[in-house]
């Protein structure tokens, strides 16, 4: 015989609900998504600038033989693709990671940085297009500026387990 022990209304209680994103990780997240449009934007700039390299190659290299630099440009063109490509994605998951309270998402955004800082310096010493380390300094900028956004106060707050 089975009963109930204390009297329902009939309805599940509903979860409590989390405190809306503050300014600063709603910041942090514009800057994502707009990490990963520059993201793009330096992928499209540097497939347009593709005939550039060869005498960016050149220059860097100037005993290179016309296969090495050919080679060069394949090995470069085919890193520049699939990096952009694995940063468009990370942006785009770290921002809905973030705006959604994620805490694991705020310290794997900012290992990410550091990473990106990391690429940023090794670019500075690959043969490049002017066109494209701006875009690479400004893409840096904006993972700078959410960096900084996520670890501010009112965003600590937001992302400790006791906010949700």
């Amino acid at each position: 015989m089975s009963y109930q022990q204390y009297p329902t209304s009939g309805q599940t209680p509903e979860p409590p609900q989390r405190p809306a994103a503050p300014n600063s990780v709603q910041t942090a997240v514009k800057l994502m998504y707009a990490g990963a449009a520059l993201s793009l934007i330096e992928l499209v700039v540097s497939l347009v600038t593709i005939s550039s390299l060869k005498s960016a190659i050149l220059k860097k290299f100037p005993h290179y033989t016309t296969t090495q630099v050919h080679s060069a440009e394949v090995a470069i063109v085919v890193g520049v693709v699939i990096e952009a490509v694995i940063a468009i994605g990370l942006w785009l998951w770290m921002a809905r990671a973030n705006a959604a309270g994620r805490n694991y998402a705020r310290i794997t955004g900012t290992v990410l940085f550091v990473v990106y800082t990391l690429f940023l310096l090794l670019d500075l010493r690959r043969p490049s297009v002017g066109i494209g380390l701006v875009f690479s300094l400004l893409v840096w900028l904006a993972g700078l500026g959410a960096v900084i956004m996520l670890w501010r106060r009112e965003s600590s707050e937001y992302f400790s387990p006791r906010a949700r």
